[in-house]
């Protein structure tokens, strides 16, 4: 597959089917810079180790309630941007941002454990980057250019096997990013309808798996 079928503004069936893929691949844990001194907030105890007690499923948990948040209002700003080029709204659902995805990512990599911390040095030098790349090109940052400039950018980043030298940090970052994206806006309850999904839901009665299921399983 070529980079050219690759376009800035993925529909949201083409996200899926990389979603489905990462979780099926190796993760990426590598950080591709080091952290900016704007980077958020560090925790003071180091990284933690296990995930502690249950959480009390009563309580109504919002962002920033278990450990510091990390995004900046810049950074928000172009992660928000991002995620809206990546799942833009469309005839059957909203777009990423407008179900909370940035809040989600910045929940994900303030968490204070192993692969959250490995996500936080990828994401906030990728943020820093495209930011970089947009006032590089057209002088301003990434979320006050139009859909041309966004998806200009996007374009050179958006397909890592085949992005040039120059754009690889770019690219590393967009891989991960994506797959933030994705994984925020398809566990959310319009993304869960937009997927078809109808778990979680009692049913009056049930019938069993359908035959033809049983059949393919070999149990029928």
């Amino acid at each position: 597959m070529t980079k050219a079928e690759h376009s800035p503004r993925f529909d949201r069936r083409t996200t899926i089917k990389w979603m489905l893929a990462a979780a099926a691949s190796m993760r990426l844990r590598a950080a591709t810079a080091a952290q900016p001194e704007n980077s958020g907030p560090l925790h003071h105890n180091g990284p933690a180790h296990g995930y502690g007690t249950d959480p009390n499923l009563q309580t109504p948990y919002s962002p920033g309630m278990l450990w510091p948040l990390t995004l900046n209002p810049t950074q928000r700003r172009c992660a928000t941007a991002l995620s809206d080029v990546i799942i833009p709204a469309d005839p059957y659902s909203p777009s990423a941002s407008s179900v909370g995805v940035v809040d989600f990512i910045d929940e994900w990599i303030s968490a204070p454990y192993p692969e959250q911390v490995t996500d936080r040095a990828i994401v906030i030098p990728g943020l820093a980057w495209i930011d970089a790349e947009a006032q590089r090109r057209y002088g301003h940052d990434f979320a006050a250019l139009d859909a041309s400039g966004q998806d200009a950018i996007c374009k050179d980043i958006c397909y890592q096997p085949e992005a040039s030298a120059q754009f690889q940090q770019g690219a590393a970052f967009f891989a991960r990013f994506r797959d933030l994206t994705a994984g925020g806006f398809y566990t959310s309850p319009a993304g869960t309808k937009d997927l078809g999904y109808i778990g979680n839901m009692p049913l009056a009665k049930f019938d069993g798996p359908p035959f033809e299921v049983l059949k393919q399983a070999g149990l029928a």
